[in-house]
């Protein structure tokens, strides 16, 4: 057991690794009256093409297999893993991401029987051709609904915008296409290649016994073989854009907007990935943030409304920046940023330690909450980032960073305009 302390924040978590390989992470919150447990696999729909440890030839999967698995992995032979959560008091869920399956529960009460339940499920995968089957319709379902979505097609549609090959472009649930290839025997060795121990980590954030929950671990997860290393096959996307417009109409009131610019500074994780993610939201406040001018004259031009945000996605195979909204004229808010980037040649020093408070206040708020802290967590684990080294990373940032990040990142070769127009 390994404890990892943060001086400037007074946080700590300890780490446990597993004979299996399983990487254990408990963060006490002494009084919080709520616990919280994430269960995840470095596996998300990005994985469609891999080499499985111990063979030489390449498995290609069909797009929306993750999704799919997770779907999957709550049905029992009898009886609904949901119910039986219900029963001890817990609220339990999942989800799927282009990089991460994460099964999750928070409780009050019973929570050592509702860890053991989650180690348990997770590793009892129950595949049969009639489930499967029954699963697709439930699955196209919901590929319908969100391709009647508004923003998930704006999202997907800049996407589609940015990567020409990269399977970030494609929908995490798949189409209903490719689903229809999906069986019980491909299932059970994505489950096998991505569900082993090794490739998956266990975090817990609450007033809980670490001792209790090493004891659970221990008891519960398979001693199984550490398995060799996963290749991941990704095509070898190119330097540039697919395409820089890219527009749909649909039943909106207003058209809705994205402008995407694509990160080619991608290989790497860590802290070299943390650094990098830390900079470019410094620099999306500066250029777009609640207090820049830019924000306060597409506001009072009547180009932008409330819902006008930025976001920053740094994973470590592809990396993206989002500046959306919904406004009257998408093609002149997208003008009125790229005439902001080009003027961008210095930064004032009460600006950059003004939005580093700003960014370590909402990286400090998240632990004040189990949910905040334990998502955090398992976002940047899976890019091979200590989460408590995020106010250490934030006070190395120096202006040149920043500048240079502006005039590396910020341009419009590597910008799309993703609109959806009523």
């Amino acid at each position: 057991m390994r404890e990892i302390f943060n001086e400037m924040i007074k946080e700590k978590m300890y780490h446990y690794e597993h004979e299996s390989g399983l990487n254990v992470y408990v963060m006490p919150k002494k009084g919080f009256i709520k616990q919280y447990a994430m269960f995840a696999t470095h596996y998300g729909s990005n994985d469609s093409e891999f080499i499985v440890p111990g063979e030489t030839e390449k498995t290609l999967v069909p797009d929306g297999i993750a999704h799919f698995l997770e779907h999957k992995m709550f049905e029992e032979e009898e009886g609904s893993i949901f119910e039986e959560f219900s029963k001890n008091g817990a609220s339990a869920n999942a989800y799927t991401n282009f990089t991460t399956t994460a099964y999750l529960f928070s409780s009050t009460d019973n929570f050592y029987d509702n860890l053991k339940l989650l180690l348990d499920f997770v590793q009892r995968p129950y595949f049969t051709d009639e489930n499967v089957e029954k699963e697709k319709g439930i699955i196209a379902q919901e590929i319908r609904m969100y391709d009647d979505d508004p923003s998930w097609r704006l999202f997907f549609n800049m996407l589609g915008g940015l990567y020409h090959l990269h399977p970030v472009k494609v929908d995490i649930a798949g189409t209903i296409e490719s689903i229809s290839k999906i069986d019980k025997d491909i299932l059970y060795k994505c489950y096998r290649t991505f569900y082993h121990p090794s490739n998956m980590v266990l975090f817990i954030a609450g007033d809980v016994d670490i001792n209790k929950v090493v004891d659970i671990v221990n008891n519960s997860v398979k001693a199984d073989k550490r398995q060799g290393e996963i290749k991941r096959i990704y095509p070898n996307e190119p330097a540039s854009i697919n395409k820089n417009y890219v527009e749909q109409k649909m039943a909106v009131s207003m058209p809705l907007f994205n402008i995407g610019f694509k990160d080619y500074d991608v290989g790497y994780g860590g802290k070299k990935l943390l650094k990098k993610d830390i900079v470019t939201q410094i620099c999306l406040e500066i250029l777009a943030g609640r207090s820049s001018d830019l924000y306060e004259e597409l506001y009072n031009d009547g180009l932008i409304d409330s819902t006008f945000d930025t976001e920053y996605v740094g994973e470590i195979d592809h990396g993206y920046s989002i500046i959306g909204g919904q406004s009257i004229d998408p093609e002149a808010v997208k003008q009125a940023v790229l005439d902001k980037i080009s003027k961008v040649n210095s930064i004032d020093d009460s600006d950059l330690n003004r939005i580093k408070r700003k960014i370590t206040g909402r990286f400090l708020k998240s632990f004040n909450s189990v949910e905040g802290i334990s998502h955090n967590f398992i976002t940047y684990y899976m890019r091979g980032i200590n989460i408590l080294d995020y106010t250490t990373t934030i006070e190395e940032i120096t202006h040149e960073d920043v500048l240079n990040r502006f005039k590396t990142f910020f341009n419009e070769k590597n910008c799309v305009l993703s609109v959806i127009k009523p």
